[in-house]
């Protein structure tokens, strides 16, 4: 397990004076990446062979969300591991040590050069610590899109500034983009997120909507010819 210490500070603060849910997961993406310090094994691994641990999918649950100026607290552990995979649970804790955000997520491990899925030989899966599943609720990865009348927005460009250190958009940015296009007054409950392939600087998405009589909202960031680049479900 990794733990970070943070703070919720004004530029992550939405009108309501709590922490934005897109920067929540900023946080909670940033204590995943920096658990690697505490597998240095693993880590020195993955840059001897040029790899990557880029994300499939995620599913956050939303308790609350922390305020202006309170402390925050995200641990992270990863719970399974094969041969081209690995589970993580990253959990957001406010001032009193209750879990405000709890996540689940899968990462393959990808070369860097490649783009392509690589194996971890079971001998550095070994190495890894494996801690105990946290209790949540699991859904599958995939997204299941219902077959609806997609309402459609105005394209947007993937700015430079949206760009992370594997050159293309960050796995954060996708979900910030997608807040957009929910009602105003939307409270987030659960979110999932699938990212289907990757979005470069420069590259054009064609955002959709789908509302179900649930009350379940699909945001589809696609390419021109449709083609996600990512899925989200939130309710």
């Amino acid at each position: 397990m990794y733990t970070l210490k943070d703070r919720v500070c004004a530029s992550r603060t939405g009108d309501d004076g709590r922490l934005r849910f897109s920067d929540a997961i900023e946080v909670i993406q940033d204590c995943s990446m920096l658990w690697l310090e505490s597998e240095p094994s693993f880590r020195n691994f993955l840059k001897a062979n040029d790899l990557g641990m880029f994300l499939v999918s995620r599913q956050a649950d939303v308790l609350r969300l922390p305020a202006y100026g309170e402390k925050i607290t995200v641990r992270t552990s990863v719970f399974d591991c094969d041969k081209f995979s690995g589970y993580r649970n990253t959990l957001l804790y406010g001032e009193d040590d209750q879990p405000c955000v709890l996540t689940w997520c899968i990462g393959a491990f990808v070369g860097l050069n490649t783009g392509k899925m690589a194996k971890v030989p079971e001998e550095e899966q070994d190495k890894i610590t494996i801690d105990r599943k946290v209790n949540m609720d699991y859904l599958p990865k995939r997204i299941a899109v219902p077959d609806i009348h997609e309402q459609s927005f105005d394209p947007f460009i993937v700015k430079r500034s949206d760009i992370d250190m594997y050159h293309h958009m960050n796995n954060a940015k996708y979900i910030e983009k997608a807040i957009e296009f929910l009602p105003k007054n939307f409270t987030i409950h659960r979110m999932r997120i699938e990212y289907k392939m990757p979005a470069k600087a420069g590259y054009t998405i064609y955002p959709g909507r789908i509302r179900t009589s649930s009350g379940k909202w699909y945001i589809l960031l696609q390419n021109a010819k449709n083609r996600p680049y990512a899925i989200l479900e939130f309710y």
